[in-house]
């Protein structure tokens, strides 16, 4: 079993491999009564969740929520906090959520919002969410006006990443879920670069490649858990991703946005002097090995209306992370650039735009 730590005034242990998720009773000992939060296709998961707490002397009971970024929504929360009253959760209880990041997010954001904040454990079922959405204590839900826009930062009490659930992913979200490994392959660990590049599919070094990327995370969050600083970077080609997801009313799955966020972030670094054509190249290449989208056919105005209300922008500032490589044989490195020239943001956008397709 692989174990990532987290450090911070919180800290907790991310457990990675197949099985992990049988430490929930132990993670949970002690504890008095349990929400475990998931979507309808995870009724086994949670099922076996709740038989584990029981064992372990925890009156726990499964509370279904809606699939998917549908999920995150304030009625869902509310629904959700009407459940934890009827099961009467005080600050000594605590909220498992098993699931995608859909479900971790929700899960996380009701449990730090319940009685100002109760004991939340993940327990990710893909690969999106081992790596990114139940790892770091950023929780939340959507609204009309963007996504993660209402939330807490809530860190977990443990992530339990079994990695036995992702047999069951369909290709389509594994892949999605890479979206966030190889981004952490070029912001800090040109090893997942490397991995990806022999095997794009990510199959063959699966676990080694979402400890690397949990890792990449943890030591972000660490000394930046409320997002001022180095934990920013981890937003790199999220700003357009977000975007894109927002446009499409979240058909889109969150990992194919972000492909299409890369390959912009690096095309608009090219343009600012900051990235080299071959690092500009690299983006794009790996990225389509690994059968991740590239372009994207959408309403340019619209998009950066979007991207104006995003997390990372301040004030009238547009905001994006992208990578700087101008330092000769050094491994480019992750800085904000704010405000772009318009001229940067259209070229990038004309390089991954294709009006003849939405995919």
């Amino acid at each position: 079993m692989r174990r990532v730590t987290v450090a911070g005034d919180a800290p907790y242990e991310v457990v990675i491999g197949p099985g992990a998720g049988a430490e929930l009773g132990l993670v949970l000992a002690g504890t008095s009564k349990a929400a475990v939060v998931h979507a309808p296709p995870l009724a086994a998961a949670a099922g076996a969740a709740v038989e584990s707490l029981q064992t372990a002397g925890v009156a726990a009971e499964a509370v279904v929520v809606p699939d998917g970024e549908a999920a995150k929504t304030a009625q869902v929360a509310a629904r959700l906090w009407d459940e934890f009253g009827r099961l009467g959760l005080t600050r000594s209880d605590a909220v498992v959520g098993v699931g995608g990041g859909a479900v971790t997010d929700l899960a996380g954001f009701a449990a730090a919002t319940w009685t100002r904040g109760i004991r939340v454990v993940q327990v990710p079922t893909s690969v999106l969410g081992m790596v990114d959405a139940a790892v770091g204590g950023k929780t939340g839900i959507n609204t009309a006006a963007g996504k993660n826009l209402v939330g807490a930062f809530h860190p977990p009490a443990a992530v339990l990443a079994d990695t036995d659930a992702l047999s069951g992913l369909s290709d389509a979200e594994f892949r999605s879920g890479l979206a966030e490994v190889v981004k952490c392959g070029f912001i800090a660990d040109g090893e997942i670069l490397r991995l990806l590049t022999e095997d794009p599919t990510g199959r063959r070094d699966t676990e080694e490649l979402i400890e690397r990327a949990v890792r990449v995370k943890a030591d972000a969050v660490a000394g930046d858990l409320y997002d001022r600083g180095r934990r920013e970077f981890l937003n790199y080609g999220h700003t357009l991703g977000h975007a894109i997801e927002r446009v499409e009313d979240f058909g889109w799955r969150h990992g194919e946005a972000v492909a299409v966020g890369l390959v912009f972030a690096a095309e608009l670094a090219g343009r600012a002097g900051l990235l080299s054509p071959a690092d500009v190249g690299r983006h794009r290449s790996l990225v389509a090995a690994m059968g991740l989208p590239t372009r994207y056919a959408g309403d340019w105005s619209r998009l950066q209306a979007v991207m104006r209300v995003d997390k990372k922008a301040r004030g009238a500032s547009l905001r994006f992370v992208v990578l700087d490589g101008r330092r000769p044989g050094e491994a480019a490195t992750p800085m904000i650039l704010t405000d772009p020239d318009q001229a940067w943001l259209d070229a990038a956008w004309a390089a991954v735009s294709d009006e003849g397709t939405s995919s």
